[in-house]
């Protein structure tokens, strides 16, 4: 569902939840036995209970069954939805973990470095054990056959240094791309002496931001990192145009779902909005109306199936606008052969 960040507006999303529970409970009634309804309501309710709308995003997304009960947040509208299946219904946390780009910002000067985690234009945190880091060296370790300025190099690079191998403990962690800012002259020192310039970006954000605020920084970094973002869904939409000509592209919903269950597909392409409930019968899919989707053995979307079937067999999924896909009915694959 649908939810917000601010009051008042935040003060609708408890009523809505109930009433999409009162939606849960209904569709229960119809597909379940009453053990195993009272034992999901029971989980649900206990669930919604925890939640603090206070704190609320874009949305929220409730997952429930017989061994568990969990709730997420997420930073992008979704479609408000109640989904009974024998599977968790995952597309949205998919579609936003390829709209929404988690990122590091590395904000640099030579003598002070901070870390801060962000995701598309937000900051998520600002790391604060290891970093901040500031220079302790000085220029008493340095014998007095070099001259001042090659001192402060020397000074310098092992400054960076030591802060490229603690941003290193903190990606092994949790790998994420590098944005790093600062004057260009330290962004080109910093790669010089980075013991691994992978993930790297190969731009940087070019300025002297050391005392601003984590939010003002991350605000800019954000259109460095929004343009690359625009850069690599463009070439995902080109290899689709060459798997077509290539004749490596599947559009038939039949044909898909049997090359994913045989290894073959790797990317699966698909609208954003586009739902589809369906019978599946025999390894053969039927459409189905909209009226029908909360019938008995109805799955509420074939292409929540889909995803996660091409998921686990190791394909991946982009979401491209409406109407990119409008001549192959909003869906499409990509076959390894």
């Amino acid at each position: 569902m649908n939810s917000h960040r601010t009051r008042p507006d935040s003060l609708k999303d408890e009523v809505s939840l109930k009433n999409h529970i009162k939606t849960v409970e209904q569709r229960l009634s119809a597909d379940t036995d009453k053990k195993t309804r009272t034992k999901l309501m029971d989980r649900l309710q206990r669930l919604a209970e925890e939640i603090d709308h206070s704190h609320n995003l874009d949305s929220l997304i409730l997952f429930v069954n017989e061994d568990m009960a969990e709730f997420t947040r997420l930073r992008i509208p979704v479609e408000d939805r109640v989904v009974i299946d024998d599977n968790f219904a995952t597309r949205d946390l998919v579609r936003a973990l390829h709209l929404q780009t988690s990122y590091y910002v590395l904000v640099l000067s030579q003598e002070k470095a901070r870390l801060i985690e962000a995701m598309n234009g937000d900051v998520v945190r600002e790391l604060g054990d290891d970093f901040p880091m500031e220079t302790t060296l000085s220029h008493s370790r340095y014998s007095g056959e070099h001259d001042s300025d090659s001192h402060q190099t020397n000074l310098v690079d092992e400054f960076f240094n030591r802060v490229d191998k603690q941003f290193q403990k903190v990606r092994n962690s949790n790998p994420l791309p590098l944005l790093i800012c600062g004057v260009h002259e330290n962004y080109h020192r910093y790669l010089n002496v980075a013991d691994d310039k992978r993930g790297i970006f190969d731009t940087h954000l070019n300025s002297q931001r050391i005392g601003e605020k984590a939010g003002n920084i991350v605000a800019e970094a954000w259109k460095i990192v929004k343009d690359y973002t625009i850069k690599r869904n463009n070439e995902r939409k080109a290899e689709l145009k060459k798997a077509v000509s290539a004749n490596r592209f599947l559009s038939d919903s039949n044909d898909i779902w049997r090359a994913i269950h045989a290894g073959r597909v790797r990317t699966l392409f698909i609208e954003q909005g586009l739902f589809q409930p369906a019978v599946l019968k025999d390894n053969q899919i039927t459409y189905v109306s909209e009226d029908q989707r909360t019938a008995t053995n109805i799955i509420d979307d074939i292409y929540d199936e889909m995803i996660e079937a091409n998921l686990s067999f190791g394909g991946d999924v982009v979401f491209l606008p409406k109407g990119e896909l409008t001549k192959f009915n909003g869906l499409g694959a990509i076959t390894r052969y």
